[in-house]
């Protein structure tokens, strides 16, 4: 039988809890979260960082949900790695629609490494987004269910289309992608979050941004176009990309953060197999292209999220705020 004790944590171990949480993807990497530590409960809490969202491309606060989902699921393996229990819950309190998410330190116990995998925390610091063009070698058939199976662990569902479904994709994303750029307020937000990585630890450094697909094949988010001095000469990429999608069967916005959860899962395990990713998400922000993005062999169900798998370059990673200014 296995026992707990009161777990003790103190400033340091706080803050190497929440620079794994800072960790986590975010939406042209707004970072929208705030963590508050509740001392008597031994709780961590997550909750929206509302001057960070993006009202533009993201009205509903969906993208923040899901980025805040993907921070909760780095916190709650970074308890585990510490040894404590981590309890999870998703919008713990209805009188405070702010507060998106907490985990419990539920107790310390002793010989129990990560919940998940015992190496899946090392990839937390070694995982980030490349826009870089990758190679046409195929993700293996075992790697592709574990990745499945992961987001169902999650609540979520992940699907792996073939190359006509992908070719269907991948035009409604280039139709998403005219749509932004000729949309002013859309251009004018994105602009904003493209800084240079001295200037601030939030957004995305134009040597991040990568080139665009000489081919056309593939619709890259288009962040040199609103900054036409990043931009970077074209580079033939993957001619059939290997696409993940990531849905849920309803739509709330506890689906939105279980979204999250999967999506941090599923881009750990690709980490540590060496497999790169990038997140295509232009069509999800058009309500009617979203709805066009699902498969209706699946049933009725919601895209959270397009993946791209594969090989490749790493690519710059962008930066991260300081743990301690991300808690109040």
């Amino acid at each position: 039988m296995t026992t707990t004790t009161t777990p003790t944590l103190d400033a340091a171990v706080l803050e190497e809890l929440v620079s794994a949480a800072v960790a986590a993807p975010s939406m042209h990497n707004t970072q929208p979260w705030r963590f508050r530590l509740q001392p008597r409960t031994h709780t961590i809490e997550i909750r929206a960082a509302l001057d960070r969202e993006l009202p533009a491309e993201d009205p509903e606060g969906r993208g923040l949900h899901v980025s805040v989902g993907a921070a909760a699921f780095n916190l709650r393996l970074a308890v585990a790695h510490r040894g404590w229990e981590p309890v999870v819950r998703l919008l713990p309190d209805p009188h405070e629609p702010q507060l998106l998410a907490s985990v419990r330190l539920a107790g310390r116990v002793p010989s129990a490494p990560d919940t998940v995998a015992p190496d899946l925390y090392e990839q937390i610091w070694r995982r980030h987004s490349s826009r870089q063009p990758f190679s046409g070698r195929p993700v293996p058939g075992a790697l592709r269910s574990e990745l499945c199976e992961a987001a169902h662990a999650e609540g979520a569902l992940l699907h792996l289309p073939g190359v006509d479904e992908s070719r269907r994709l991948m035009a409604l994303t280039r139709e998403a992608e005219v749509r932004t750029l000729t949309d002013q307020a859309r251009r004018d937000e994105s602009r904003r979050w493209i800084r240079a990585r001295a200037e601030t630890d939030f957004g995305i450094p134009p040597e991040a941004l990568g080139p665009h697909d000489a081919a056309g094949h593939l619709p890259m988010r288009d962040f040199s176009g609103l900054r036409p001095p990043t931009l970077l000469p074209s580079q033939p990429f993957e001619p059939h990309p290997q696409l993940a999608v990531l849905a849920t069967a309803h739509d709330r916005r506890a689906d939105w953060l279980r979204a999250g959860l999967a999506l941090q899962h599923v881009l750990l395990l690709a980490t540590r197999a060496k497999v790169r990713s990038s997140l295509l998400h232009q069509a999800i922000e058009w309500p009617d292209l979203r709805w066009m993005l699902r498969d209706p062999g699946n049933g009725p169900e919601h895209v959270q999220m397009l993946i791209r798998l594969g090989y490749g370059p790493e690519g710059a990673a962008s930066p991260r705020a300081n743990a301690a200014d991300a808690l109040d």
